[in-house]
């Protein structure tokens, strides 16, 4: 039990958050991880992003890619995906996920519709990342780094396909 002196009525309930809409997104990845499979006999790199531009900037999608895994299809489809997220970013080798971090790429996203998973469980409609390309079209040779926000003179407002502002992570800066 947990003592709690807390008014309901003082503060507003979350309101459920809906699926994104089909589309193409500017994001960054802000997490990334290895975790087991479901069944523990492989690995999967696990991936978050942040939506950094438009309507829907602040929200969140996620990505799993079975890098580690029994079926030789599901590595060679993980390892095809994570090589468009490299491209992407303009980063064409890497040793820890991490330098992936922080550059901005469009994702492609779907909606999965609510029904039974593979499993025969009901699911609700949800998000699913199908695709990676950089920002502005062409292969991006170096990540994008703009000043921040307070140091930037005024400016006209660019078109969707320009590459924004990406902040240095904080333990990135200097003092």
């Amino acid at each position: 039990m947990a003592a709690l002196n807390f008014d309901a009525s003082q503060v507003e309930p979350n309101a459920p958050i809906e699926v994104l809409p089909p589309g193409d997104y500017i994001v960054q990845i802000v997490g990334s991880e290895m975790k087991s499979t479901k069944d523990e006999t492989g690995q999967m790199l696990w991936l978050e992003y942040d939506i950094i531009d438009g309507e829907f900037a602040g929200r969140k999608v996620w990505d799993r890619l079975n890098l580690v895994n029994k079926n030789s299809q599901a590595v060679e489809i993980a390892q095809r995906t994570l090589s468009a997220i490299c491209r992407a970013v303009g980063k064409m080798a890497v040793s820890d996920s991490e330098e992936l971090h922080f550059k901005p790429l469009i994702a492609t996203v779907k909606v999965r519709p609510a029904g039974p998973d593979r499993d025969n469980v009901q699911r609700e409609a949800q998000n699913e990342v199908k695709g990676y390309k950089p920002v502005g079209g062409g292969v991006q040779a170096a990540p994008v780094r703009t000043a921040p926000q307070a140091a930037r003179p005024a400016q006209a407002a660019a078109p969707v396909a320009a590459a924004p502002t990406v902040a240095t992570p904080p333990w990135k800066q200097r003092k």
